[in-house]
């Protein structure tokens, strides 16, 4: 199986600004994100990037990339533009890996590519992690999907989905919720290339403003999101300095495990 991943970043993030040049062990995050993707199989792994900054830290590094316009309002219009630019067939399976994403394991990398491959009639994947704490249910930056019984997203939301009308709200913030019901939405993505510049031509959605999910814009279209389910947990993405802070622990814990 053959497919790309690229790594939409840019620098002027909103709650982190500059978070993908931050150091991570001695390294910038994207670099750590490209050695993910590197550890996918992926036959071609390219950052696509807003500033000219990113674009030389993943050179000084070996990596490939490719500049983009700053105005895209989401990952995956920045990734339909870098597709264009490297000319890739209508065809071509696409992981959009995000930047700020330094511990998402290979095997989900590898996981949503090959939904595709598996299915010709498929044009989008993505992956989710069960979700077992109330506290990560009802928090809005933890966003969560609701799958049909052939595992295709039926609907991604920031509220609390599915709601158990007799069961919750749960009086412990630290309590566990029944498992197997309840699926954390990770961003992370594939497509096919034709599709995402098609995606790219769509305007925004009502449901995508109102959440601010841009895969709603998907199946308000009423295509199909497959969903692949993996069995460990949410891995760390950094949006804010404490989440930067726990990403640099778990390095150093890998660090200290080496010597």
């Amino acid at each position: 199986m053959n497919f790309t991943v690229l790594i939409p970043a840019r620098l002027q993030s909103t709650r982190l600004p500059g978070k993908v040049l931050l150091p991570i062990a001695g390294l910038p995050m994207i670099e750590w994100v490209r050695r993910c993707a590197l550890d996918s199989g992926a036959c071609r792994v390219v950052v696509a990037a807003d500033d000219a900054q990113i674009l030389a830290a993943v050179e000084a590094h070996g990596g490939e990339v490719v500049q983009t316009d700053p105005r895209h309002s989401c990952g995956s219009e920045r990734l339909a533009e870098a597709a264009e630019i490297l000319g890739l067939p209508a065809d071509e399976i696409i992981v959009n890996l995000q930047g700020d994403e330094p511990l998402m394991p290979a095997s989900l990398i590898h996981a949503v590519a090959a939904a595709l491959a598996a299915d010709p009639q498929l044009s989008v994947a993505t992956a989710a992690v069960p979700m077992t704490r109330w506290e990560e249910f009802i928090d809005p930056h933890a966003v969560k999907v609701v799958l049909n019984a052939a595992g295709d997203a039926l609907y991604f939301s920031r509220a609390p989905i599915p709601w158990d009308r007799d069961g919750y709200p749960l009086a412990d913030a630290d309590a566990a919720l029944p498992a197997g019901q309840h699926w954390r939405h990770l961003g992370l993505y594939a497509y096919r290339a034709g599709f995402l510049r098609d995606y790219a031509r769509w305007p925004r959605s009502a449901l995508e403003t109102i959440e601010s999910l841009e895969q709603l814009r998907i199946l308000e279209r009423g295509e199909r999101i497959r969903v692949c389910c993996g069995d460990m947990a949410a891995p760390i993405g950094v949006d804010t300095p404490a989440d930067l802070a726990r990403v640099r622990a778990v390095f150093s814990t890998y660090e200290e495990c080496r010597i």
